[in-house]
């Protein structure tokens, strides 16, 4: 089954849309998204077959992997992490929304995924209104990995119809959105 490509209005996401993201997600379904830096490619945090899937579209074993998570905003990250205090809180208020994750303490709200209980998290909330939607309207976050080509010419991609081609067939049931705006 091909991936879908869907187009999304950088600044205003249609309300439909980001429910059809919604709606893939919750069915186990992989997503590939615009960040404020490059495209990443997540899945729903707290559904187990979909990390699954996105380690092995990763090619990255499961204890293997690094987990951070796509938050919506500093209350959500607050549910995952242990002892955000004052000078921490301060740092990402700082600092986020934007193009940087921190690695936290994860907290016993993190599921304990494909049996590997985690310590740290890299947490973060990018600025950009796509992803931020999507995990508002999921109530929970993606977990996620950066979009990376194999081409040692362009170390990551940026261009959706290229990640597209890259991955419609490999990931089966996935939502791509194009944020460059079709709108100019």
């Amino acid at each position: 089954m091909s991936a879908e490509l869907l187009k999304i209005h950088p600044q205003n996401p249609e309300g439909r849309k980001i429910s059809r993201a919604v709606e893939v997600l919750r069915s186990g379904g992989i997503i590939v998204y615009p960040t404020d830096t490059i495209y990443g490619i997540g899945c729903d945090l707290m559904n187990k077959k979909a990390v699954e899937r996105l380690c092995k579209i990763l090619d990255i074993k499961p204890q293997k992997l690094d987990l951070s998570f796509i938050c919506n905003d500093l209350s959500h990250i607050s549910e995952y992490v242990k002892n955000l205090e004052t000078p921490s809180f301060k740092l990402l208020k700082k600092n986020l929304p934007g193009a940087f994750t921190f690695l936290l303490e994860a907290s016993n709200k993190v599921p304990k995924i494909l049996d590997v209980n985690k310590k740290m998290v890299g947490i973060r909330i990018p600025q950009h209104a796509i992803p931020l939607s999507i995990v508002a309207e999921l109530g929970n976050p993606l977990i996620t990995s950066s979009i990376k080509d194999d081409d040692l010419i362009k170390e990551y991609t940026t261009d959706p119809e290229e990640i597209y081609e890259d991955f419609k067939n490999k990931v089966g049931k996935c939502a791509f959105y194009r944020s460059r705006s079709y709108y100019e």
